[in-house]
């Protein structure tokens, strides 16, 4: 495997033209919603959630993939993050999203993966810890990847960037962004 390239960016998963797949910060029915899966739904049009009400409704921790439709991308990787304090162990069931998503990405043989920052936003989790989470799953996970090499945490806020960006360069992984 190449060397993997992880980065922070503060900006909109639905404009992420470069990568290969998006993963969209799903509710269990994988139909649009509030947030990332708001934003995603909308920028690809009406034929994301026909393709989905097959592949729902999926579990906390679960991923599953999807065409992009009207999305500049190859693929949307659909994840059910857990309700902080509700769907419990929580770190657990969020650090699978991050390590199915990039199992599924390796295994369709995708090189490029953006991720939102899963239940962080009405799921409750706090942002910190979730970034945490999040990049050890990446570390735990990356020495299996074959076709995945460039990971990019993409976040709306400059706070949540910020947060990502210190959790990033504290973890096992090297910044490249």
């Amino acid at each position: 495997m190449t060397q993997l390239q992880v980065e922070c960016v503060q900006g909109d998963i639905a404009r992420q033209a470069d990568m290969d797949a998006v993963v969209n910060a799903a509710n269990a029915q994988l139909m649009p919603g509030a947030g990332v899966a708001g934003a995603l739904h909308a920028a690809a049009g009406p034929g994301l959630a026909q393709e989905c009400r097959s592949l729902a409704p999926i579990r906390p921790g679960q991923a599953v993939i999807s065409s992009a439709h009207g999305l500049p991308n190859r693929h949307v990787i659909h994840c059910l993050g857990p309700v902080y304090g509700v769907d419990e162990p929580s770190d657990r069931l969020l650090a699978d999203c991050f390590r199915n998503a990039l199992v599924v990405a390796d295994q369709a043989g995708l090189a490029s993966i953006a991720f939102p920052a899963i239940s962080t936003g009405v799921f409750g989790y706090p942002v910190p810890e979730a970034a945490r989470v999040a990049f050890d799953a990446i570390a735990e996970t990356a020495p299996k990847l074959v076709h995945v090499n460039h990971i990019r945490l993409v976040l709306f806020s400059a706070g949540d960037c910020a947060e990502f960006q210190q959790a990033l360069s504290r973890s096992s992984l090297r910044s490249s962004g």
